[in-house]
């Protein structure tokens, strides 16, 4: 395989959203023009969006650069990890045992629950007072 085959992925988690471009390379993580530990400065978040890569043990063949917008700091980790493992797939169908089992593949459906009228929350009641 050439060097300059693009395999491309889109990962979705809450209202966050990744478009992944992934190429043969030496393991370099990029993210909205930025290097993955200055984007994303937790830790937790950067093991999350290299999780696919760790799971598959191929972290230093790859270089990923990604597009990501909406959502918060581990909506938009969760969506990189998806995209990557979706164009893994591209890549090599024989992954999506490994992927699969690691979780990878699946879109995560939990979204936040709407707030509902006369209370304070989504959940959350008003104390009940019987008297």
């Amino acid at each position: 395989m050439s060097n300059d085959i693009t395999y491309l992925g889109t990962g979705r988690r809450k209202t966050a959203s990744a478009r992944v471009r992934l190429r043969k390379g030496e393991g370099k993580i990029v993210v909205n023009d930025k290097e993955l530990t200055d984007y994303f400065s937790l830790d937790q978040a950067v093991r999350i969006v290299e999780g696919p890569f760790n799971t598959i043990d191929q972290k230093d063949k790859f270089d990923v650069t990604a597009q990501v917008q909406g959502g918060g700091v581990n909506g938009q980790a969760e969506a990189c990890a998806h995209g990557i493992a979706r164009a893994l797939l591209k890549f090599d169908e024989e992954l999506r045992i490994p992927l699969k089992k690691g979780g990878h593949l699946r879109r995560d459906p939990r979204r936040r629950e709407r707030k509902k009228a006369g209370q304070p929350g989504a959940r959350k009641r008003f104390q009940f007072s019987k008297r």
